[in-house]
């Protein structure tokens, strides 16, 4: 078996909301999964080591919503290695919301069925730089069936794009197909707020609360959000999940994440980066919705933490997202960035900073062993 001890851990974030902080200093990994967390755990000899010298370690980090096509390339923003690039921003999963941006899409149901099967395929054979992409998000479009959507669950597909970005968009026929997806255990998305993209749609709480899906996606705007009062009709009277997108509006994001404290319900919210889109691409994305909510949004670090893993990784049925025996070892080394006033990571997302990361693991191998895109950590991790 192969063995991993991780040492002198300084903060230890579960990303489970209901205990985000654990009371120990060291994790232990055996064949690409957490075997036990606890304080000096010890290793056979011939075990790797790792010492996280005094920084915090959390999951992976969970991209809720990106824009994949098919390989590591944006043709919306003509970029190579994006993906790569938010893998050192601490992402170790990215979760499609519609190959939407594939030159000349197809927008009949075979060809839109067919899209989704084979992105799901190619993603689950593809890993940029480590990172695993849940791909392959079918786009609604007139004229799919129920046959359609069983051939799509059984060839992998598991994610419905956001609904509005195809040609079905009224609320009864978008309903019937969401029902059609829940029925067979996939994760329906649903774009929120102002048009994003030529043919998406403008969607309020009327089209959310009639559809019912999953995930309403970026709650906070793709990039124009819904009024204030709108969200919190949307939060109050709807059991979705909510996600918070960086290329989306701040104000609302704050709005929401402090709607849900209010309720006592940070499990609900889940953090996406909505990219490749016109705003562009944000690599270190999911780190800074993080410290949004830390600093602006009423949520405690640790809980804003679970956003970005725990809770998303729930929604999704991953086995990841957490530090807990049995899960995949996905796991991100960071701390409070040189020059913040944050003694640690916890301080330094209260006063809004950019975590640094040191070290990406991705099933307990070491992907990252300096992040060429976030600030230098105080307290750096080494591989011994």
């Amino acid at each position: 078996m192969k063995t991993v001890l991780i040492k002198n851990v300084g903060l230890l974030l579960s990303g489970d909301y209901e205990k985000p902080i654990l009371d120990a200093d060291s994790i232990l990994i055996q064949d690409g999964k957490i075997k036990e967390t606890g304080k000096g755990l010890s290793a056979p000899a011939d075990a790797k080591v790792i010492d996280a010298a005094g920084a915090a370690v959390a999951p992976g980090l969970i991209d809720s919503h990106c824009h994949v096509v098919l390989g590591d390339f944006s043709p919306r923003q003509r970029m190579l290695d994006f993906m790569d690039s938010s893998l050192h921003g601490g992402v170790t999963t990215s979760i499609s919301a519609g190959e939407v941006h594939l030159p000349g899409r197809p927008k009949d149901p075979l060809g839109a069925k067919c899209l989704a099967i084979l992105a799901a395929k190619s993603w689950a054979n593809v890993r940029p730089g480590g990172m695993k992409v849940l791909g392959g998000a079918l786009i609604l479009e007139k004229g799919l069936t129920e046959k359609d959507f069983d051939e799509c669950y059984d060839a992998g597909v598991r994610v419905i794009g956001e609904i509005g970005l195809g040609s079905v968009k009224e609320p009864a026929e978008a309903a019937e197909m969401c029902a059609w997806a829940k029925e067979r255990g996939m994760v329906v998305q649903m774009h929120t707020g102002g048009t994003s993209i030529p043919g998406s749609s403008v969607v309020g709480a009327e089209q959310i609360l009639a559809v019912k899906p999953s995930v309403v996606s970026h709650i906070n705007g793709g990039p124009t959000a819904v009024s204030e009062e709108e969200a919190k009709l949307i939060v109050d009277q709807s059991d979705a999940t909510f996600e918070i997108v960086q290329c989306g509006n701040v104000k609302r994001a704050a709005q929401v994440s402090s709607m849900l404290m209010e309720k006592n319900q940070p499990g609900r919210l889940i953090l996406g980066n909505d990219a490749p889109s016109g705003t562009g691409i944000v690599t270190l994305g999911i780190l800074r919705n993080i410290s949004w909510l830390a600093s602006l949004g009423e949520m405690p670090p640790e809980l804003a933490v679970c956003a970005a893993t725990g809770n998303t990784a729930k929604v999704y049925g991953l086995n990841r997202g957490m530090i807990a025996p049995g899960l995949e070892a996905d796991l991100v080394f960071m701390d409070t960035p040189m020059g913040s006033p944050g003694k640690d990571v916890l301080e330094a997302l209260k006063e809004g900073d950019t975590p640094g990361v040191s070290i990406v693991m991705v099933d307990g191998e070491v992907v990252v062993t300096k992040s060429r895109n976030t600030p230098p950590c105080v307290r750096q991790a080494k591989v011994l």
